[in-house]
């Protein structure tokens, strides 16, 4: 309880103290680029990606770099923690500061749209042109990450938060006899896991929960609905999104210690101590990969995977991309980056480490095995639901708002409370 109590605390002096701009989470002080040696220059590369399997992906990108760039190196601006509020806040500070990165990571979607509309970022359409981008990435795709006509983000994946992570061997010692399809039936297993004395679910630092929540609204509400959740005038206090919200707070009554972050959480799982996670698909580049950027478990057998409990058949879905901020050092450099960013190339060397797929139609379909052969299939038909903690249903301040929600109910366990929290943060911020 202390733990989650502290949580909301920080949570708390993020929101306030970032209230003006939109961000979420603590800050955090990177590194400090220094002058390139041998005549290089840097390229100062902003994200949040430190962790193994997306930190791995990000290494396979910059190799390709700065073999095709020899008169550039690659400076790693990384700042840890998983969903990225850390690195938001600080990118906040440098972006008010006029001293942006050469370029920086983003969620594709509402999340960017403070930037653009503070003017931080450059339209990215020539360079779509350029490279004839909209023949390879999705209709949808670039429907979403477009602002009146403009592009101003270069995706190089997509992700599916949607997924139900969990131990065979777990669930087989607690007589349950499948990962389960619906709400209810979730519940039950978590009933049979707890009594075997396993940890039922496993949670990591806050953003986890909320990431937790939007499944749970999905499962509960179907695609249509959970869809309409971001539309102006939509219903939050509705008796359906209080099911939802009832439902969420009995599967939270089954979690564990909250872990620091997704990483220790998915590792529970792994290890045979905990049943399930509910975490998007990059958790499946740091069960799989070798121990020297991941957990080098066997799939199907240290750890399973399917669609979160009622949301067969939706892809709830998010997209890492990057932007080009005004004022960049190094924009030539960044230019750089963004174009092995968006390449073929690029990208398969990218997504089979990260635990994610292609944004771009044409890569080689042969390197995406085993959960990867499943996300492409479903990505190519099933519905899509935009996530809301990472970026594509809500913007910056309605997500802030929803954490702040999330916070407050996990020292309170106060679900109507946390309804009108939910609420509160739509009419103030859907547009």
């Amino acid at each position: 309880m202390r733990r989650w109590v502290a949580a909301v605390s920080i949570t708390m002096a993020s929101v306030l103290g970032l209230a003006a701009c939109g961000g979420g989470g603590g800050g955090q002080t990177a590194q400090q680029p220094s002058a390139g040696g041998g005549g290089k220059q840097q390229v100062e590369v902003f994200s949040w990606w430190t962790g193994p399997g997306e930190a791995d992906g990000l290494q396979a990108m910059r190799k390709i770099f700065e073999d095709q760039n020899p008169n550039l190196t690659f400076f790693d601006a990384a700042v840890a923690g998983g969903s990225g509020d850390k690195a938001k806040a600080l990118l906040q500070s440098k972006l008010q500061a006029s001293t942006p990165p050469d370029t920086f990571q983003g969620h594709a979607g509402a999340e960017l749209q403070g930037y653009i509309k503070a003017g931080n970022l450059e339209d990215l359409t020539p360079l779509y042109d350029e490279l004839k981008l909209k023949d390879v990435f999705p209709a949808q795709l670039v429907e979403q990450i477009s602002v009146e006509g403009k592009i101003y983000s270069v995706p190089v994946n997509i992700h599916r938060s949607n997924v139900l992570w969990f131990n065979p061997a777990v669930l087989k010692e607690a007589g349950v006899a499948g990962a389960p399809k619906t709400i209810e039936e979730f519940v039950a297993a978590l009933e049979k896991v707890k009594a075997t004395g396993k940890i039922p679910l496993s949670i990591g630092s806050e953003w986890t929960v909320t990431h937790l929540l939007e499944s749970v609204l999905l499962g509960t509400l179907g695609a249509d609905a959970y869809n309409a959740l971001f539309k102006p005038g939509a219903d939050w206090s509705s008796a359906q999104v209080t099911t939802a919200l009832e439902s969420f707070a009995k599967i939270m009554s089954y979690a564990g210690d909250p872990q620091d972050d997704w990483q220790p959480a998915a590792k529970q799982v792994a290890d045979g101590e905990a049943a399930f996670n509910i975490m998007g698909d990059w958790a499946y580049g740091y069960f799989h990969n070798p121990p020297q950027g991941g957990l080098g478990k066997t799939s199907k057998q240290d750890f399973d995977w399917a669609p979160s409990p009622g949301t067969d058949g939706t892809y709830l879905w998010l997209s890492d991309s990057f932007t080009l901020p005004k004022g960049a050092k190094n924009r030539d450099g960044a230019m750089a980056w963004l174009k092995v960013a968006a390449s073929k190339e690029g990208q398969d060397a990218f997504n089979p480490k990260k635990g994610s797929i292609p944004a771009r139609k044409d890569a080689d379909q042969a390197l995406y095995t085993d959960y990867l052969a499943d996300a492409l299939k479903d990505w190519s038909s099933d519905k899509l639901a935009g996530s809301i903690q990472h970026g594509v249903a809500v913007n910056q301040p309605w997500l802030a708002a929803i954490n702040e929600a999330v916070g407050l109910y996990l020292g309170s366990k106060d679900v109507k409370a946390l309804q009108q929290g939910l609420a509160d943060a739509a009419a103030a911020n859907a547009q």
